[in-house]
C-alpha cells in the first residue's frame, strides 16, 4: 500500500503539532496534498481510470475547502501551511 502508517505519522509529525495530531487542518491538508500526488502519478499511467479520476476530483475539492476554512480562521497558519506544502491558490 502506498500509504503506510509511518508515512501518515511522519506526514503529521511535520505539518501538525504531533505525529497524534491527525484532526489539526494543517495535518489533514498534508495528507490531502501526499494523496493528490500519488492519484495524479497513477492517472498520468492510466489515463481511462475514471473512478480514479473522480477520487482525485474529490479529494481537490476537500482540500480547497480546508483551505478555505483555515484562511477563514487564522491567515497565518493558511500561509504556513501553503509556503511549506509549495501550494498556490
Amino acid at each position: 500500500m502506498y500509504l503506510t502508517p509511518e508515512i501518515k505519522k511522519d506526514l503529521f509529525k511535520g505539518n501538525g503539532k504531533s505525529d497524534a495530531d491527525t484532526g489539526s487542518a494543517e495535518g489533514q491538508i498534508a495528507l490531502f496534498t501526499y494523496r493528490i500526488k500519488h492519484l495524479t502519478e497513477h492517472l498520468k499511467a492510466n489515463r481511462k481510470d475514471l473512478a480514479t479520476q473522480r477520487a482525485l476530483l474529490r479529494l481537490v475539492g476537500k482540500r480547497r475547502r480546508m483551505l478555505d476554512y483555515l484562511k477563514e480562521k487564522d491567515i497565518e497558519r493558511y500561509r504556513a501551511i501553503i509556503a511549506k506544502l509549495s501550494l498556490r491558490k
